[in-house]
């Protein structure tokens, strides 16, 4: 209970002090009392019409997340409110018993309340159907006071939302993506503070595991708030637009994009820790210095990542900006000297592989970052940045063919030692390695099969 009430306490100083979900709540909130409000002061005290109460109620419920959302459920909410009283009024005039006519009607209004077409609204019209059974007398003056009530709601319901500081979504993806950054940076230290021990424990994988589960439901929070961003600007008042006109603007989608294959990589590298890890040892596990080393790379790409989300939050930009560039370009040195041992003579080939297959993802990695930072240097204007992510670029095309003709070398050796074949690349072969490695620098989405 202390730890809840806390937590409530610190929702509602945020609420007053800083700009964010709390805020928008407790605007929402209050928007939807008011409207509630008003409709009962001109339904039910200036006008005094005897189904008053139906003003407000659906006021209330109209007061929505967005503009476009008010007006869809308003039109949702209204047909079945329509579709409930007539079919209501209809069966009483049938029957002339309130059971028998309750009988008659529900069932089929709560059938009819699971078409698609009525949302998550259906249920207002068995409701609607129950209160004009059970309110009173019901006559034609009862049943159109009813709707005329209804769409008054509806009204003011819309109008206020719209009208009254109409809620806009804009920095909803850009905190998404800074949290999915910093938890995804945390997953990668989670992973390289274990990797320079000999023995990792079960307790430390099911951490792994249980943080790339969490990057999964921070993906779907981004695509949550890329909906919302998008539909809140839908039929929302021109004179709002213009003040938020100042505010960051909304990352593009494709910035979406490398996140989703950031996270897929730390997904598949720690599937590949996981079953090096296993009781079973399906996987044979690298050398401890190799790890080591693999351990230092994936916390520079930590690092890089972190300092990436505090720029999508517009959080010290020169300083972070700097300190992504200097991870970055850290880990490609670490990467190019893992690579070169992945090429050198000796060691089992199932573990050449197995660290092979660990370096493709944190290259895969790296080079969504760095798309990521060249994405929003072209957004902001940032020559110098996008420089550097150029230079990295570069850095990265460069590496990629080394390891090529490296790698094609080191593994050729190993393979042809181990079939007894003769496994060199001829030229034609080696033609097509770079070109296939200078690819998949260019364009990181290439994932190597």
């Amino acid at each position: 209970m202390r730890a809840e009430g806390r937590s409530v306490a610190a929702a509602v100083t945020r609420a007053f002090t800083t700009a964010g979900r709390e805020r928008d709540l407790a605007v929402q909130s209050m928007k939807a009392a008011g409207a509630a409000i008003v409709a009962w002061a001109i339904s039910g005290w200036w006008l005094q019409d005897p189904m008053g109460m139906m003003a407000p109620w659906v006021a209330i419920l109209l007061v929505q997340g967005t503009v476009f959302r008010s007006v869809l459920k308003g039109v949702q909410q209204l047909g079945a409110i329509a579709i409930g009283t007539l079919f209501g009024a209809g069966a009483m005039m049938l029957t002339g018993n309130t059971l028998t006519a309750l009988a008659l009607v529900l069932p089929a209004m709560m059938l009819l309340s699971t078409w698609s077409w009525f949302g998550d609204q259906g249920i207002a019209g068995p409701t609607t159907a129950l209160l004009t059974l059970t309110s009173g007398p019901v006559s034609d003056t009862s049943v159109g006071h009813r709707l005329l009530q209804s769409a008054l709601g509806a009204a003011i319901g819309i109008a206020v939302n719209a009208l009254v500081l109409p809620p806009v979504h804009l920095r909803d993806v850009r905190e998404s993506l800074c949290t999915l950054a910093h938890d995804t940076a945390d997953t990668l230290d989670a992973v390289a503070e274990r990797l320079g021990e000999e023995e990792w424990d079960a307790k430390a994988v099911a951490d792994w595991r249980h943080r790339v589960h969490g990057l999964e439901g921070r993906l779907d929070n981004l695509r949550s708030a890329r909906q919302w961003s998008g539909e809140s600007m839908r039929m929302n008042p021109k004179w709002r637009k213009r003040l938020h006109r100042d505010a960051p603007h909304v990352p593009p989608e494709d910035v979406d994009g490398h996140w989703v294959a950031v996270v897929g990589s730390v997904d598949a590298l720690v599937r590949i820790l996981v079953d090096v890890a296993g009781e079973d040892r399906r996987t044979p596990a690298p050398t401890l210095g190799a790890l080591r080393e693999y351990g230092t790379l994936l916390s520079r790409l930590a690092a890089a990542s972190r300092a990436q989300g505090d720029l999508l939050n517009r959080s010290e930009v020169r300083q972070r900006a700097t300190e992504r560039d200097d991870a970055l370009d850290e880990a490609a040195q670490r990467e190019a000297a893992l690579h070169e041992k992945l090429a050198s003579p000796g060691g089992s080939l199932s573990s050449i592989a197995a660290l092979g297959t660990l370096l493709i993802q944190a290259r895969a990695i790296r080079a969504e970052i760095c798309h990521d930072t060249a994405d929003r240097s072209e957004e902001d204007g940032d020559e110098g940045t996008r420089s550097a992510a150029g230079y990295r670029e570069d850095t990265a095309e460069n590496t990629a063919v080394n390891t090529a003709e490296n790698t094609g070398e080191g593994t050729g050796q190993h393979v042809g030692a181990s079939t007894g074949e003769d496994t060199a690349p001829g030229p034609a072969a080696d033609d097509d390695g770079r070109a296939a490695a200078v690819g998949r620098a260019r364009d990181p989405r290439k994932r190597v099969p």
